[in-house]
């Protein structure tokens, strides 16, 4: 059976949502925008943990940013043939598979009552009002929360873990246990007698005595001994401790990140020898990733998605977890201000408009891409070059790209189809830059503006533009195409400079040349001549040429030595991409 998506009406800074899930689902977002709160929406319907006293709502949990006093909370349910479930729960579950369980809590006069219901669909007469959330017995959520007591779970579950390997065991294995036991009792039975005979402890003992004889005479014919108590074999395993070894000698076992990944070694072992034959439950966990190296949070995520049995479920703020999920598995959360600041899910959670944006980029991301997911705003640019020049001119001009949550990216040549259709899928704003390409057309005597048609796509694809406007665009697009590179038309250099004004509108930036013409035409000259032409021999052309050799190297050699003459791009076409970026995050978020 799958969780196939829910539905959060009024519940914390959710107005109203809906999130899809896949079998394996992995929640993002920035700090604050949710991921818990759309987890504990989860738990009020399935969580075992749950108490009737945490089911019962505070006036803080209704919508925060409008008068509200509804909450609704609804899960849907698709292909639910397990035995266990359609044993118990059969007349609620559809001819289809599905089955609906929603809870509702309404606010009146300061008092919040709730009321759970579960039904074959979500229309009022199939949802049936009952006293308890009892289908959680047979159909529920297991929760690890992203503040993770290490030694009190292990205090709390090894029992249960020995208990459960103990049951797994075969006649053979057994039969030698039985040996060992027998063994290690009479070794402990030595102990007990032995221990009070070491002249010491025999002291201390006598000290004690002799002190109570001196408080009472009652009770002088019973004598105080310090007993070990391990002859009780059980007591002694049962109080077995954690520990690491090497070579045979105990270590501590490590850092924070150690302990995270045995605690979650151990909550998947306990989950995969569990009894779950008698139930179906949905695994979710925060923020698995918490004190680990990107390559074991790579590796955590693999593993847990190997390990765990059914759906699962995790939030994570970390790219190289993100990396390692399938494409149409990534929920992306984002507060959107004109929806009064409420939490919205990009392209409804899982999603095959999300699939669809990554199929150039194959099963798996790389970790570059993976980050700007994260962003608010994703900068394109069209290689390592303009992404080294970039990230430094922002530090140049005072704009803090980490506190804006600005990403600047380098979409390897021109594929900023790829990367777009990602970005509008989960909801993220961008700008991007490229040059003013003007290349031949196959197989033809004309010319056509590259760069501006490149733009042209973009905005066709991401925008809902206004027919008027649609239709200006076409007309001017045919003067742009097919044209006499050697005597180019004045109506085709109009209609491209409007086209570029037009797209500049749309944050879609087109260079005059490219970057490093663009860079020698800036307020950057002197610095250019004085890195490449120290001699004052060369042509503009020759210091291009010479730019575009080796561009990233080029770059940064260049950005090492004259990086502070960036500060005079502060007001120069250079900087726009840039400067956009901040804006809209100001006007999302507010200036600082």
């Amino acid at each position: 059976m799958l969780l196939k998506k829910v539905y959060i009406k009024g519940f914390r800074n959710f107005k109203e949502a809906t999130c899809n899930f896949e079998e394996h689902s992995l929640i993002i977002g920035a700090n604050d925008v949710g991921k818990t709160n759309l987890i504990h929406a989860l738990r009020l319907l399935l969580d075992k943990g749950i108490s009737d006293y945490d089911a019962e709502l505070n006036e803080s949990d209704f919508y925060a940013y409008e008068d509200t006093n509804e909450v609704v909370i609804r899960a849907y349910f698709e292909n639910v043939t397990e035995g266990c479930v359609t044993a118990r729960l059969g007349e609620y579950i559809s001819d289809e598979g599905k089955l609906v369980i929603q809870y509702t809590a309404k606010l009146n006069a300061g008092k919040v009552e709730y009321q759970y219901h579960i039904g074959r669909s979500d229309a009022p007469e199939d949802l049936l009002l009952k006293e308890n959330a009892f289908y959680r017995k047979y159909l529920n959520l297991k929760y690890i929360g992203s503040r993770r007591d290490f030694w009190s779970y292990i205090n709390k579950t090894k029992s249960l873990l020995l208990t459960q390997t103990k049951a797994d065991r075969d006649a053979a294995t057994i039969a030698t246990d039985d040996t060992l036991y027998a063994d290690i009792e009479d070794k402990l039975k030595y102990v007990d007698e032995h221990i009070p005979e070491l002249s010491y402890v025999k002291n201390a003992t006598d000290q004690i005595n002799a002190e109570l004889n001196k408080l009472s005479i009652h009770n002088q014919e019973q004598k105080i001994v310090f007993d070990t108590s391990n002859t009780n074999i059980d007591r002694v395993i049962s109080t077995v401790s954690l520990a690491s070894k090497h070579d045979e000698k105990k270590m501590l076992i490590g850092g924070e990140g150690r302990i995270n990944q045995i605690y979650l070694s151990l909550w998947a072992s306990q989950n995969q020898q569990a009894d779950i034959s008698n139930e179906v439950s949905i695994i979710c966990v925060e923020e698995p990733e918490a004190y680990l190296h990107p390559h074991q949070q790579r590796e955590l995520a693999a593993y847990l998605g190997r390990t765990l049995n059914g759906q699962t479920i995790l939030t994570s703020h970390s790219p190289f977890i993100v990396s390692e999920f399938s494409p149409n598995s990534i929920i992306r959360l984002y507060k959107d201000k004109e929806e009064g600041n409420s939490t919205q899910v990009a392209s409804d959670g899982c999603s095959e408009v999300i699939k669809k944006g990554f199929e150039d980029f194959g099963y798996r991301m790389s970790v570059i891409p993976a980050e700007a997911f994260f962003a608010d705003f994703a900068v394109l640019v069209e290689g390592p070059s303009e992404l080294t020049f970039y990230k430094t001119l922002a530090k140049k001009i005072d704009i803090n790209l980490d506190r804006l949550n600005i990403s600047v990216l380098d979409v390897a040549g021109v594929g900023f189809d790829v990367y777009i259709a990602i970005l509008d899928a989960l909801c993220i704003d961008w700008a991007m830059r490229t040059d003013n390409d003007v290349m031949k057309i196959p197989y033809h005597d004309g010319y056509r503006y590259a760069g501006i048609e490149r733009g042209l796509d973009r905005l066709e694809y991401s925008f809902n533009l206004e027919d008027e406007l649609q239709k200006r665009i076409e007309g001017l697009k045919k003067k742009i195409h097919g044209f006499d590179r050697d005597n180019e038309p004045l109506e085709t250099k109009t209609a491209a400079k409007e086209l570029i004004k037009m797209l500049d509108d749309y944050n879609i930036f087109i260079a005059v040349d490219d970057l490093e013409n663009d860079m020698l035409n800036s307020p950057l000259r002197d610095s250019l001549k004085k890195f490449y032409d120290e001699k004052s021999v060369m042509t503009d052309a020759e210091i291009v040429e010479k730019m575009k050799e080796h561009k990233a190297i080029n770059m940064y050699d260049y950005l090492k030595k004259h990086k502070d003459s960036l500060a005079l791009l502060k007001d120069d076409a250079l900087a726009l991409p840039l400067v956009r970026a901040k804006e809209r995050i100001e006007e999302q978020y507010g200036s600082y």
